[in-house]
């Protein structure tokens, strides 16, 4: 793929973006996640592109807001991505402004799974082993290697990753329409979430039924003869109730807070 030209003006708003995008968890939060940090991480690019058009800079920082989640490192190429995309939305009369939100919904699954391997499960082990055998004999290069081998070549990673998601940004998305990837990675984006969703739900999401009843002497215990019908039905019920309230527009930290307010009255009354 050819690269874009950085002009200084560019190249100014894409170190400004670099040096935000190690905000990536500002204001993080369960319901929009990574998005203050993204829509900061933009907001240099969002001020230049459409600061003649206030609608658009609204829409735009609107856009952003939505859901978003990945790895620190690939932040930074979606983020380059998402410049480009912008700078395209403005010159293009005919695009189509929700082509950037389905491309980082596209990338932000894969991405993570893919960058999680490589720095959080791999490199953060590696750094953290040689930081623990310097610090356990006094040695105070254990947190500084540590610093260095993790931290720092994250951020070299990042700007890098920053540069080459704004220069090979537009002539990507030229590729992936014209090959017609764009659909098939969407469909598989979309399958994908859906077993992300059953795999956590199964693994993470627990009813733990504490109610025996007594039956001429012999005790039956509920929870056992649930998991004889269908394992982990309780947890399933319970997902697709908190999908249901989702959808009638109740808060997720209201739903938190009455899963934690059910789960003590059930604990004080036994049945979990």
């Amino acid at each position: 793929m050819s690269s874009n030209q950085v002009d200084s003006k560019e190249k100014k708003i894409l170190n400004s973006m670099f040096w935000r995008s190690h905000l990536t968890f500002l204001a993080f939060n369960m319901v929009k996640m990574e998005a203050n940090g993204f829509t900061l991480t933009m907001a240099p690019a969002i001020e230049e592109i459409y600061k003649d058009d206030p609608e658009g800079k609204k829409a735009a920082y609107q856009r952003h807001q939505s859901f978003f989640n990945t790895h620190a490192v690939p932040f930074s190429f979606i983020a380059g991505l998402s410049y480009a995309l912008e700078k395209q939305n403005k010159e293009t009369p005919n695009f189509d402004p929700e082509v950037i939100n389905s491309l980082k919904v596209s990338l932000m699954g894969p991405t993570a799974g893919m960058f999680d391997s490589l720095f959080f499960n791999g490199l953060r082990i590696i750094a953290a082993g040689i930081g623990i055998g310097l610090g356990s004999q006094g040695n105070l290069l254990g947190a500084l290697l540590f610093i260095l081998l993790y931290g720092v070549t994250q951020s070299i990673a990042k700007y890098y990753m920053l540069n080459w998601g704004y220069n090979y940004g537009t002539t990507f998305i030229d590729q992936v329409f014209s090959s017609g990837l764009m659909k098939a990675l969407t469909k598989a984006t979309a399958i994908l979430g859906l077993m992300m969703t059953g795999a956590l739900t199964a693994s993470m999401v627990n009813v733990p039924l504490n109610w025996t009843i007594s039956i001429n002497g012999a005790n039956l215990v509920i929870q056992d003869v649930l998991n004889s019908i269908f394992p982990g039905l309780l947890s399933i019920i319970l997902v697709f109730i908190m999908v249901r309230l989702i959808k009638k527009g109740v808060r997720p930290s209201y739903l938190i807070f009455g899963i934690l307010a059910f789960g003590l009255l059930g604990a004080l009354i036994k049945i979990f």
